[in-house]
């Protein structure tokens, strides 16, 4: 069973014991939908800036000026701004598994799953062992946008980056069916 990488706080229920805890990669990372994101947000963002500078520095009328300042934004963040919320989203994100539920803790926002309930727990699984542990069906719509915290797209709950992703999955299926880790005798 893979032991504890990190301690986060857990508000167990009576009768509930931690398994499992960590935390995902921290800092930068790429995702498989950046080979198409990249070269996109390098165009867009060409476009935008290219946009204002030939209304600046042709005199155009305000109007046009200021109509290319949101999509100079979208542009930064497409390009540069994504990868930075997506680092300090991870930076306050811990994972947890209990004997029945799966935890998720982001900043102030906890997400407490039933193991009893969880239908659709795909792992994805990187050479180096680090994976992505997805709870519930994806749509296409939300693996292209998976990290990026766009607004009005649910992000489908998931333990991403985390080390050793094959244990984190085998320990999780076998909460699930109810054979349990022995407890480890606690040092007083």
């Amino acid at each position: 069973m893979p032991a504890v990488t990190t301690s986060i706080e857990l508000s167990l229920e009576r009768g509930e014991r931690q398994l499992w805890s960590g935390r995902p990669r921290q800092g930068l990372v790429l995702r498989p939908t950046d080979a198409f994101m990249i070269p996109f947000s390098l165009l867009w963002a060409g476009f935008a800036f290219n946009w204002e500078w030939q209304v600046l520095g042709r005199g155009a009328p305000t109007f046009f000026a200021l109509w290319g300042i949101p999509f100079m934004l979208a542009g930064l963040y497409v390009t540069v701004g994504r990868f930075l919320v997506d680092a300090w989203r991870r930076s306050r994100t811990s994972y947890g598994v209990t004997s029945t539920r799966i935890i998720i803790a982001s900043g102030s926002t906890t997400k407490s799953l039933m193991l009893s309930t969880l239908s659709d727990v795909t792992l994805t699984e990187r050479s180096d062992g680090t994976g992505t542990i997805t709870f519930g069906p994806a749509s296409l719509q939300q693996s292209m946008y998976a990290g990026m915290a766009w607004p009005g797209v649910p992000q489908v709950p998931a333990f991403e980056f985390v080390p050793d992703a094959r244990t984190v999955n085998q320990l999780i299926r076998q909460a699930q069916q109810g054979i349990l880790p022995p407890e480890e005798p606690r040092l007083h």
